[in-house]
């Protein structure tokens, strides 16, 4: 079996262990990015493609017959035409639960970033406010503890689960909202419901036609002033020019992204504009602790052994 790793560089920056993928693969050739116009002549004549970022269309896989199973180092699988590679009889697998510490890590990062203000602080220590005076005589920027207030989740698979654990064990009220389009379950609410008592929101869905801007105008609109957003799933989850605008009107009090509608966002991007006030930014790392990603290229081996006993692991054709 010829085996190709397009984008290796988007997991990998030399620190990880390749020995689970070369057992799997032993005839398996190595690239750091692969841009769109080199993606064909890589994987020709290649039986498995190994990928994260990189986009696989119709076209590609019709051009290689030879093809029978693309591995994707992530959860998501919208970069790959999964239609085509079904009607092709070219098997897709994907990633499950290999990063979840790193991101419910990084849900409380921003969370505990936002609600102790770290950034406004460290830039007064920094400029000299504070060495100019024995001792604050206010604090300018109000701090908040997370004991009994209430954390929303949308989205209670492996992630959002991870999340309401940490939640509890810091004293937050945990409550699940009811996903969009989906069943209405015991023990939880509407997400119209829950969002005017929500202290801190947040995101662990997948994007679909519905939960497409789930939280915009309407929803920033029932939100408490100083409620708190975090988005780790996926961009589009969010109306971008609707939260810069809550942002900057103080509608409410923050928001952590660790994804975006456009990646990388391109100039002029409604949240990349200067002066949006309690906004973290971060470019797609909430998943990248190194004990992550080195789960990511083991469980991606696991799934090229499964396919190559027969088994059906992971799989999403």
């Amino acid at each position: 079996m010829r085996g190709v790793f397009l984008d290796l560089g988007t997991v990998s920056n030399g620190d990880l262990d390749m020995a689970s993928l070369q057992r799997a693969l032993p005839d398996l050739d190595l690239h750091e990015q692969t841009g769109p116009t080199d993606v064909a002549a890589r994987i020709a004549g290649r039986d498995v493609i190994l990928l994260n970022k990189c986009r696989i269309t119709r076209e590609l896989l019709a051009a290689n017959p030879q093809l029978r199973l693309i591995a994707l180092a992530a959860t998501g699988v919208d970069n790959v035409d999964v239609n085509a590679a079904r009607a092709l009889g070219i098997a897709v697998a994907n990633l499950h639960d290999y990063c979840t510490p790193s991101v419910a890590q990084h849900v409380f990062a921003v969370v505990l970033a936002l609600t102790h203000r770290l950034r406004d602080y460290d830039a007064l220590a920094r400029r000299g406010d504070w060495g100019r005076t024995t001792q604050l005589p206010a604090f300018p920027y109000p701090i908040r503890e997370l004991a009994g207030r209430l954390l929303g989740i949308v989205g209670h698979g492996a992630l959002g689960s991870a999340v309401a654990r940490i939640g509890k064990a810091f004293g937050m009220e945990v409550v699940v909202a009811n996903r969009p389009g989906g069943e209405r379950l015991p023990g939880r609410r509407d997400l119209h419901d829950l969002l005017p008592d929500t202290d801190v929101l947040t995101l662990h869905c997948p994007l679909t036609p519905v939960t497409q801007h789930l939280i915009a105008v309407r929803e920033f609109g029932l939100m408490k002033p100083d409620a708190v957003l975090v988005n780790t799933a996926r961009g589009a989850l969010v109306d971008a020019a609707a939260l810069a605008a809550a942002l900057r009107a103080g509608r409410i009090g923050g928001a952590a992204l660790d994804v975006m509608d456009q990646e990388p966002p391109g100039p002029g991007h409604p949240l990349l504009e200067p002066g949006i006030p309690n906004l973290i930014l971060t470019p797609h790392v909430a998943w990248a602790a190194r004990e992550s990603r080195q789960r990511c290229l083991d469980e991606l081996a696991l799934n090229v052994e499964a396919f190559l006993r027969g088994e059906r692991r992971n799989r999403v054709d």
